[in-house]
């Protein structure tokens, strides 16, 4: 059987940054807490005015390919996963390949190019397709380049404002994978739901409270459905647990709820009876009501333990720490997770060869999907030569009067035309409109 997975990564964040605690929630008349420690953010990145969804995505696939020494020869198959795009038609990849081939020798003309949406999970359905491309033997040699590039924005007053990003992660799928391998087996989690849309508009149509809620049902359905192919899982069986991040604070209760789930009917249960009692369940109550008030009984007690918060600490929170620095980057955020751990890892000297990751995607509307990784042999080469350090640094910080202007110069329906507020080099920058209307690219030295 073929090893197929992750090759390699590369992340690009936005150019700008907005300071949350500081300069949002200042202008909010919020206490920062509210956002550092009940959101779990301390930042957004976002886009200068000659970035987009395009841009962001070419420089982290060009970074890629040079690295890797790659030519488009090498490439059967381009996938854009984004829900941020701006051509009903046209996908994403075709512009994105159209940049590459500006720095590149040859062309893109043999490889497959698409465009996935399905919210927020579409960066994982694009590794799907990439990943059963190449099982079934239909690449001819050739890797497939993974792109999940979005701009996370929201309206302005939305309640979702303070979680906005922008960015891009570009993967390499292949055989024989220097960073992980992706398991056969997967579980789902699918239902007709509405908690977020944009029914042919820009800014989002969000149900916060249901939207956690349609969140944490459907990824308990798919770690159920993962189990009923892989077979049950320990705590001991993953050393990190990316999620879908859209804020930390939403992956602290998705961690929550897995955690309940996997130690039922386990030692670990058994062991945490002695302090907070069993698991309730439901047979034992005379209506769901009850159920329920004791479910979220036993998880604030569950969350309050020794055992659970050193696990949380040790299996989660490495996931984190680049998202509270970006904010939400919709279909690239989970896999922002995952190089988030791996990155800890190296940076802590932990040996992570052979150790598997449980990646949990989610995207609206409504999906899970739950499947693991093994981690490869060279991981610690491919994510030393990540430098997302670099690019956070190098943000330009702006004022509320900047953000005001950059958030209205990348809104669909505003025609702001803005300075930049840094100076593009070394990427690919938007050049203006063509004349049927598309948009135009090209790469600044």
């Amino acid at each position: 059987m073929k090893s197929v997975g992750i090759d390699a990564v590369e992340i690009w964040t936005g150019n700008l940054k907005l300071d949350l605690p500081g300069t949002f929630a200042e202008q909010m008349g919020d206490d920062p807490a509210k956002y550092t420690k009940g959101l779990g953010l301390n930042a957004s990145s976002f886009p200068d005015s000659y970035e987009d969804i395009v841009t962001m995505g070419a420089n982290a696939a060009h970074r890629l390919m040079e690295r890797k020494g790659l030519e488009p020869d090498d490439i059967g198959r381009i996938d854009v996963a984004t829900e941020s795009a701006f051509d009903n038609s046209k996908p994403v990849s075709t512009y994105v390949a159209g940049c590459l081939e500006q720095v590149f020798e040859g062309d893109f003309h043999h490889a497959n190019k698409g465009e996935r949406k399905f919210a927020c999970i579409a960066g994982t359905q694009s590794l799907d397709d990439a990943y059963n491309w190449i099982r079934a033997g239909r690449n001819r040699g050739r890797a497939a380049l993974v792109i999940a590039t979005d701009t996370a924005l929201y309206a302005r007053g939305d309640a979702g404002e303070a979680t906005q990003g922008a960015g891009a992660v570009a993967m390499l799928i292949s055989e024989d994978p220097d960073l992980v391998e992706l398991s056969t087996e997967q579980g789902f989690g699918s239902a007709d739901e509405t908690d977020f849309l944009k029914p042919n508009q820009q800014f989002p149509s969000v149900d916060g409270k249901r939207s956690v809620q349609v969140y944490l049902a459907r990824m308990r359905e798919a770690l159920v459905d993962y189990q009923r192919e892989a077979g049950t899982i320990t705590v001991d069986d993953f050393r990190y647990a990316p999620f879908h991040t859209p804020f930390p604070g939403m992956v602290r209760k998705a961690a929550l709820l897995a955690y309940r789930h996997i130690t039922r009917d386990t030692e670990i249960e058994d062991e945490l009876a002695e302090d907070i009692g069993r698991q309730p369940r439901e047979e034992a109550f005379d209506d769901e009501e009850a159920f329920h008030d004791a479910i979220r009984e036993y998880m604030d007690a569950l969350k309050g333990t020794d055992r659970y918060q050193e696990w949380y600490a040790n299996t989660i929170e490495p996931t984190l720490t680049i998202s509270r620095e970006v904010g939400n980057w919709y279909t690239g955020s989970v896999h922002v997770a995952r190089a988030s751990a791996l990155k800890h890892a190296a940076e802590n000297d932990i040996d992570m060869a052979g150790e598997a990751l449980l990646v949990g995607s989610y995207g609206s509307g409504a999906q899970a999907e739950i499947h693991t990784e093994v981690v490869q042999e060279n991981w610690h080469e491919e994510i030393e030569a990540l430098n997302v350090d670099d690019q956070l640094e190098a943000r330009y910080d702006i004022n509320w009067e900047d953000y005001e202007e950059i958030h209205d110069a990348h809104n669909h329906e505003m025609d702001v035309d803005i300075e930049p507020l840094t100076t593009p080099e070394g990427e690919f920058v938007f050049d203006g409109w063509g004349r049927m209307g598309e948009r135009k690219y090209r790469f600044v030295d």
